[in-house]
């Protein structure tokens, strides 16, 4: 297995294998409760209604009821059926039916690619995708989405500090095509 936070250069691939990578050492198709408890930091579960938190206030999940969730009710509920399970070093793996289907990775991992300046440079090292998507909010461009089908890829450059901003691999809408 590849381990991708060790060897980052795997992601410029146009079709790499994801049955041969792991993302913090957890592969696709990894069980939902396999996924490392500890390095876990927030979860994102169907249980969830409600999530309350920031700055002198005391967080909390709740459910539609209003029940106060317990982290490890909500860390259980999206690693045995659908959810997010969400690290601190912005890495997160998103679950269904309990197993592993896709990778997110942002924040401090993608200063990798840092020596990418420009839109141009990206599709120079990331190669053409098969589908881009502009971002756009009140008439000015944020950034793009480029979707790799066959890698089961999206890349987000970010237009306003011309960076990439998110990698994701495996089952994110858009990834496997139209």
């Amino acid at each position: 297995m590849i381990e991708v936070l060790d060897d980052l250069d795997v992601l410029y691939q146009p079709h790499p294998d994801l049955t041969t990578i792991e993302v913090g050492g957890v592969a696709l198709g990894t069980p939902g409760v396999g996924v490392p408890r500890e390095s876990l930091v927030e979860a994102q579960s169907h249980r969830v209604a409600l999530y309350r938190g920031g700055t002198d206030i005391d967080s909390g999940y709740f459910d539609a009821d209003g029940r106060r969730l317990a982290l490890d009710e909500v860390f259980d509920d999206a690693a045995r059926s659908d959810g997010f399970l969400y690290r601190a070093d912005k890495v997160s793996y998103k679950v269904r039916d309990g197993a592993v289907v896709g990778f997110a990775i942002y924040g401090p991992h993608l200063s990798h690619f840092a020596h990418l300046a420009s839109y141009e440079e990206l599709l120079a090292a990331f190669g053409r995708p098969d589908r881009v998507r502009e971002n756009e909010a009140y008439g000015d461009l944020m950034g793009y989405d480029l979707y790799y089908w066959g890698a089961r890829k999206q890349v987000t450059w970010d237009a306003w500090d011309d960076r990439v901003s998110l990698i994701n691999l495996g089952d994110f809408e858009g990834n496997a095509g139209p």
